[in-house]
């Protein structure tokens, strides 16, 4: 019966993590944490100040930078 019951436990908790992970609103909750995270340098070595601040500094560059050839497609698209 205890083999019966932990097999129980484990489906539940297997349903309830599938459920959890195809969630829409957790995956873009998710999505955003992530691109936060990547932005703010979160994986840095805090220890390291250069590296922090650099590591920060380069990714805001680069979102910055994309977001501006973004735009500068979209407009070459409609001009074009």
């Amino acid at each position: 019966m205890a083999g019966r019951q932990d097999s129980d436990d484990e489906s539940r908790r297997i349903i309830e993590r599938v459920a959890s992970e195809t969630d829409p609103a957790s995956s873009v909750a998710r999505t955003a944490k992530g691109a936060r995270d990547d932005v703010t340098a979160a994986d840095a070595d805090r220890a390291d100040p250069i590296e922090y601040w650099g590591t920060r500094i380069g990714r805001a560059l680069g979102f910055i930078v994309g977001i501006g050839l973004l735009i500068w497609l979209v407009l070459f698209i409609i001009q074009g």
